[in-house]
């Protein structure tokens, strides 16, 4: 554990004996995740924060079918270029920070054009529900569902275990002993 601070706040704060942090170029690329072309780094996925953040990685001419965002999204374009299909001349170069606030939807559109893949860093709070063509329910995409895809594309592509920082788990504040006694939860 680290020292702490030189002096105390005088505000409750959470004890944390480690940095979390990561570096990019360590995070595996979970490749075609969400489709062929479509392929992501986790970084973060936090189900009961509700919040994950990813770098996203896009083959040209790819187009994410129309989603609604849950929470609001913060995008930040590292590499290539994309739009919406909503707002074809906005489009989103590298050094291009974008806010998308809750209950916007829209189409996610890569240039067929581009002449490399795409790379966006996304902090993406709540989730994104995804539309077929016809407008009908696809699937979710949030923190559990991230999760799960690191599993499934790790085992998929030969990985180790997947280093990418988690939420805290639920439960109770006093754990039940097995005979109905309360236990008082280890500080």
């Amino acid at each position: 554990m680290n020292a702490p601070t030189a002096f105390k706040a005088p505000v409750f704060t959470l004890p944390q004996d480690e940095l979390l942090t990561l570096n990019v170029n360590d995070v595996p690329v979970m490749k075609n995740a969400l489709g062929a072309g479509i392929h992501f780094q986790p970084l973060l996925a936090d189900p009961e924060a509700g919040v994950s953040a990813v770098i996203g990685i896009f083959a040209p001419g790819i187009v994410v079918d129309s989603h609604l965002h849950t929470g609001a999204v913060h995008g930040y374009t590292l590499k290539g270029s994309w739009f919406y299909e909503e707002y074809p001349d906005q489009v989103q170069t590298p050094g291009s920070y974008l806010f998308e606030p809750s209950s916007s939807m829209h189409t996610f559109c890569v240039p067929e054009t581009n002449t490399e893949d795409t790379v966006v860093f996304f902090i993406v709070f709540g989730g994104n529900v995804h539309f077929d063509k016809e407008g009908k329910f696809a699937s979710i995409l949030d923190a559990i569902t991230i999760q799960n895809l690191v599993t499934s594309c790790a085992a998929a592509q030969g990985l180790d275990a997947v280093q990418y920082i988690k939420g805290g788990s639920a439960r109770y504040a006093v754990e039940k002993a097995k005979e109905g006694a309360r236990v008082s939860e280890p500080a």
